[in-house]
């Protein structure tokens, strides 16, 4: 039963606002809530508004305590720029919190410079993630990333300017549609979600919802809608049905306005890994698995790196890459049991998270709950340990030159306890 003090500050909490979401935070901790026992549930890839999704900061560590997680981690693209008001929400909430960010890597210099990996957008170029980042390296970051905000919102413009040049009726401003929708100046990100939930906005003005916007994206954009596509478009009651309209529009039109990222937008895969070697942080590769079916209708079916896995990881280890991060719920039993036994093979730590950037997500992962994955709610706490220890001295993060060398398994669970106790 959601706490009706708590469920009046709901909305407040996710406040285009910022000072009145702090505010609600500082309600919330005079509320003085008692920890609920834990449940074993965690969930550490949680996008905020500050790259793109429904949540604030604030919003997500209460859905995060709606839903009866112990730990919940911030994992926005290029931008760290919601950290305080997380970790402050955490404290209100009496959730552990672990932050981090989500960044695209150059890989042309490496043997992989042909292969798609993990980018359903484009060749040669990653995504990884950044998880446990130091509380005092949380400047050092954001201004690593600005410069990488700057890149792409130069890209971004040109691909507004490809939107005006494909869709009939419109005409789509950055400045004037896209910046606003965005926290782009509170160390936000703009990414092609927003771009498209402009376009999404547009397509409302011309055409509304229901029949009249199918059979637009249908005969004037060009693009095939499936039976499950279309029920969802019809139903133009729903909250968030502009999402459903953004998940189309991200499957399947991307395509036609996409621009390569390319440095300084996307640093070399080299020198991620010793940024985040430099402030203590913990770089994990993303893996996707090759695509069937996408889970969340944003995603079409598609080849990755599952063909040269082994090569790969191998590789991974060459670099000094410590982590992969993978989703249960998102992969096959086969994909996931390959992840888990080549990450033992390699000594790569394992995360897991439900990269939650839309309302119809769950932020349970329910595979969470089975025996095999125990392991990864180890991780979830040990990432806690990890980044408490490593604020108060980066060489007693877990991967720091001082902590090298040691069992993983040894380590994990030390510093999981620890994570467990510190709360």
């Amino acid at each position: 039963m959601e706490n009706r003090d708590i469920a009046a500050l709901k909305e407040k909490l996710n406040s285009q606002d910022k000072s009145e979401r702090m505010t609600a935070i500082e309600t919330v901790k005079g509320l003085a809530l008692e920890k609920g026992k834990n449940s074993g549930m965690t969930n550490n890839h949680v996008h905020s508004t500050y790259s793109f999704s429904p949540y604030t900061p604030a919003r997500i560590v209460y859905e995060a305590y709606q839903n009866h997680l112990d730990v919940v981690g911030l994992m926005d693209h290029d931008s760290i720029g919601g950290a305080e008001e997380f970790i402050e929400a955490g404290k209100a909430f009496g959730i552990a919190t672990t932050i981090g960010f989500e960044i695209r890597t150059d890989w042309l210099d490496t043997p992989f410079k042909d292969r798609r990996l993990n980018n359903p957008d484009q060749i040669g170029c990653a995504y990884f993630c950044v998880h446990g980042v130091p509380h005092q390296k949380v400047g050092q970051a954001a201004m690593f990333l600005k410069g990488i905000v700057s890149a792409r919102n130069e890209r971004n413009r040109r691909m507004t300017e490809r939107i005006n040049a494909q869709v009939p009726d419109i005409h789509l401003s950055f400045e004037e549609d896209v910046v606003p929708i965005s926290m782009l100046n509170d160390g936000g990100s703009i990414t092609e979600r927003h771009i498209l939930f402009a376009l999404v906005n547009k397509l409302f003005e011309i055409c509304g919802k229901g029949e009249p916007l199918i059979e637009y994206l249908s005969k004037k954009l060009g693009l095939f809608l499936s039976e499950s596509q279309r029920t969802l478009l019809l139903d133009i009651d729903y909250a968030y049905y502009a999402y459903d309209v953004l998940n189309v529009l991200k499957g399947n039109f991307v395509a036609k306005i996409f621009i390569p990222a390319e440095p300084p937008e996307t640093p070399t895969i080299q020198e991620a890994v010793m940024f985040c070697k430099e402030i203590g942080a913990i770089l994990s590769y993303a893996y996707l698995g090759d695509v069937t079916a996408s889970p969340t209708g944003d995603k079409k079916a598609q080849v990755f790196e599952d063909a040269y896995l082994d090569e790969l990881f191998a590789y991974l280890e060459v670099l000094g890459i410590p982590a992969v991060a993978y989703m249960p719920s998102r992969n096959t039993r086969e994909q996931v049991q390959r992840i888990m036994a080549l990450s033992d093979k390699h000594g790569f730590f394992q995360i897991s998270g439900e990269d939650i950037n839309q309302p119809r997500q769950s932020f349970i992962c329910e595979q969470l709950m089975y025996p095999e994955f125990s392991h990864l709610v180890e991780s979830a706490w040990a990432l806690i340990g990890h980044e408490r220890r490593a604020s108060e001295n980066l060489d007693d993060g877990m991967f720091s030159d001082r902590q090298n060398g040691r069992d993983l398994k040894e380590k994990t669970s030390e510093y999981a306890a620890f994570g467990r106790e510190s709360v």
